[in-house]
């Protein structure tokens, strides 16, 4: 099965996440800020990436992402961005935010398992030239 690294400063995101991604016999990372996830990373190479919008600033999730997408090894690998920003700002997140962000899917907090699972499949799927790696604004 796949490595995921889920990235969040909610310890209770990040146990929701490593229960309903190990009981599909995922093997998942932890990590509670963009620094430490970019480090586990750095080491040992996941096969999906799952980041928050919001930690330690309002916008760790889009500079943490960008610097995986500067970094050789990291750049090919989904990104999925998980967000409750739309319930505490009028700025609204969604899939069109990837024709300027470089990431791959967006998915509203709290996770809803089955849907949770359903896009990790399809972005564990995705082939490198797939990955949106730079923002598709074309």
């Amino acid at each position: 099965m796949a490595k995921i690294i889920c990235i969040d400063d909610d310890k209770d995101i990040l146990d929701t996440c490593e229960v309903v991604l190990q009981g599909q016999g995922h093997t998942v990372v932890t990590a509670i800020n963009g620094k430490e996830g970019f480090e586990k990373a750095a080491k040992g190479k996941p096969d999906l990436i799952i980041l928050d919008v919001m930690m330690d600033d309002s916008t760790e999730g889009f500079t943490t992402a960008q610097k995986f997408r500067r970094t050789e090894t990291l750049k090919y690998v989904p990104i999925m961005m998980l967000t409750s920003v739309n319930e505490t700002s009028p700025q609204k997140f969604g899939e069109k935010d990837g024709e300027f962000l470089p990431v791959d899917a967006f998915m509203e907090k709290p996770i809803k398992p089955k849907e949770f699972l359903a896009r990790v499949k399809e972005l564990l799927a995705l082939k490198k030239e797939q990955v949106n790696v730079e923002g598709r604004t074309k």
